[in-house]
């Protein structure tokens, strides 16, 4: 009934007042979305490990935005492991090898672990909306993992319980993360029946 009241203030508001009721009205519906039992991912939290910083301060504000709304429908973090140092002497093999152990102490025996990956499953959006729900069901906490600039070690992929692939293409290490934050948002609007997704 509140919620109703301040929509019906906001039709007849003057401009000023109006953007004011507007940004009122989202953020306590964003509020009601994370309170109500039939919200998605209630009881699984989402992990995305990143190796290395993302640099690019464009693509940076546009992850930000994306995990800020993602938050108002699953708990969502973005834990990144600082990139190798003096990597000049080591070979690539080594790299993975190192990078993967960084990773591994990132990750809790418990943890249901998904890898990005060129051979991963390709999904529509419909689809990986789906999956995820079905996911959400089962699991306490997935992670999904972006590795280095040469992928993941051997104990990396043994570790891994499925690899997705956002698409054949590819894209920097620095892209990818925009283009997957925006994907799991996408799923979750889809999940909730909102307008963001047009088929």
């Amino acid at each position: 009934m509140f919620f109703f009241t301040f929509l019906m203030i906001k039709k007849v508001s003057v401009c000023g007042v109006w953007s004011f009721f507007s940004i009122f009205v989202v953020k306590n519906k964003a509020a009601r979305v994370q309170v109500t039992s039939h919200t998605p991912f209630k009881k699984m939290k989402t992990t995305l490990l990143l190796v290395g910083k993302t640099t690019d301060k464009h693509i940076s504000a546009c992850i930000d935005d994306y995990t800020g709304r993602i938050v108002h429908y699953m708990p969502f973090d973005i834990q990144t492991i600082p990139e190798l140092k003096n990597t000049k002497n080591l070979s690539i093999a080594q790299q993975k090898e190192r990078e993967g152990e960084l990773i591994l102490r990132q990750i809790l025996e418990s943890d249901h672990v998904v890898l990005l990956d060129e051979h991963g499953i390709e999904r529509r959006s419909i689809d990986f909306a789906s999956w995820l729900e079905k996911k959400s069901m089962s699991t306490r906490r997935m992670v999904f993992v972006i590795g280095g600039a040469y992928g993941f070690s051997p104990e990396v992929y043994q570790r891994a319980n499925e690899k997705i692939s956002l698409s054949q293409m590819t894209f920097s290490h620095q892209m990818v993360r925009l283009v997957f934050v925006e994907q799991v948002y996408r799923a979750c609007t889809i999940i909730k029946g909102e307008p963001y997704h047009h088929e």
